[in-house]
């Protein structure tokens, strides 16, 4: 009966941390486009981005990497709209700050509170949109940053 209780007394203490933001990290403050690039992904297992591939060193190369998204008709405005609705659609998700070209998006897990940092960028000379998403906490996701991005995908590509 004790360790029930300690397990509850626990789960307790770990919500209650979660509530006054001790699992949500600190919004990094070199996020957003520098020479035509995302900020890179994280050296472990906590982040994915489409443009993995100009890190050819990166030591999570294969796992980090994801297709950017496609612009759609060919219009890179139309497809920032189509996007931002997607975003403004999914829960737990706040966009930061839009631009014609840009976004920044948090995404907060529901129970604990933990914060992942999401971007978009508009890639004028490969007609894509370059995606990042990073846990700000941890060393690894379980995939959770690509489930994010694939569901986005489907939602954005369905639209």
């Amino acid at each position: 009966m004790g360790i029930i209780y300690g397990i509850i007394i626990l789960a307790v203490i770990l919500l209650l941390a979660a509530q006054f933001g001790l699992f949500s990290g600190k919004q990094p403050t070199n996020i957003g486009v520098t020479s035509e690039r995302l900020k890179p992904p994280s050296k472990t297992r906590n982040s994915i981005s489409s443009q993995a591939h100009l890190h050819a060193d990166h030591p999570q190369l294969q796992y980090a990497s994801i297709e950017p998204l496609p612009f759609k008709n060919n219009n890179a405005t139309n497809s920032m709209q189509a996007l931002i609705a997607v975003l403004k659609s999914m829960p737990g998700v706040t966009i930061v700050d839009a631009k014609p070209d840009y976004i920044y998006a948090q995404s907060q897990t529901k129970w604990l509170k933990f914060v992942d940092d999401v971007e978009f960028w508009v890639n004028p000379a490969k007609s894509v949109i370059e995606v990042r998403s990073a846990s700000r906490l941890g060393r690894e996701d379980f995939g959770v940053n690509r489930k994010r991005i694939d569901a986005i995908r489907a939602q954005y590509m369905a639209n």
